[in-house]
């Protein structure tokens, strides 16, 4: 069936691990993520690595790998009929992307007043909303441990604020999200990921 399934979640959440694991349940699935492997998604891990890229310009750096990413993989796989998983996608940037412009000094992000909705209403007119969403839920602290804390991304301060974000999203779209105890064994995780989407 065409149906678009993400996997959200902080940094350290154990969701690409999970991704992994999804391909040997679901063979004929078109597996994806984001930032993608074009050109695009280059140019934002690029600026993942720069601790001082402005906040906007990263935004639209994401934005504009997941219209291409829209236009090159999900829509025709979806228009094939194929079942597709992306490791992140929209929601990352709603929740990481409203941070570090909440979080920002400069002044072009500290004139926008509710980060959140900003991103989101970029995205509203082009995007695909997901069928299905996975939110592989864990504490900020683990998420940080985890991840080993190898970015900007990926501090226990910031990973809480993300947190708070995804919370959000989920509460506003409960039909939507799926949420998965990620702090389980990955053994345990994968079924509860298998079950959401055969359901």
């Amino acid at each position: 069936p065409d149906m678009l399934v993400t996997l959200e979640g902080i940094d350290g959440s154990g969701k690409t691990t999970a991704a992994e694991d999804l391909r040997e349940a679901f063979p004929d699935a078109v597996f994806t993520r984001e930032p993608t492997d074009s050109w695009y998604g280059d140019a934002v891990r690029r600026s993942i690595g720069d601790d001082d890229a402005d906040p906007l310009a990263e935004l639209f750096l994401y934005t504009a790998d997941h219209a291409d990413h829209l236009s090159r993989t999900i829509r025709p796989a979806l228009s094939r009929g194929d079942l597709v998983i992306s490791d992140r996608y929209a929601d990352s940037r709603y929740a990481y992307q409203s941070v570090t412009i909440a979080e920002s000094g400069d002044p072009g992000a500290q004139s926008i007043e509710d980060p959140m909705a900003y991103v989101r209403s970029v995205h509203r007119p082009f995007t695909r909303a997901p069928d299905l969403t996975l939110y592989f839920d864990v504490d900020a602290e683990t998420g940080a441990e985890r991840s080993g804390a190898t970015n900007k991304f990926e501090t226990v301060s910031f990973l809480r604020s993300v947190r708070e974000r995804y919370e959000r999203l989920a509460a506003e779209e409960p039909e939507r999200f799926v949420r998965i105890d990620a702090a389980r064994p990955p053994g345990d995780v994968l079924e509860a990921a298998v079950e959401a989407i055969e359901a």
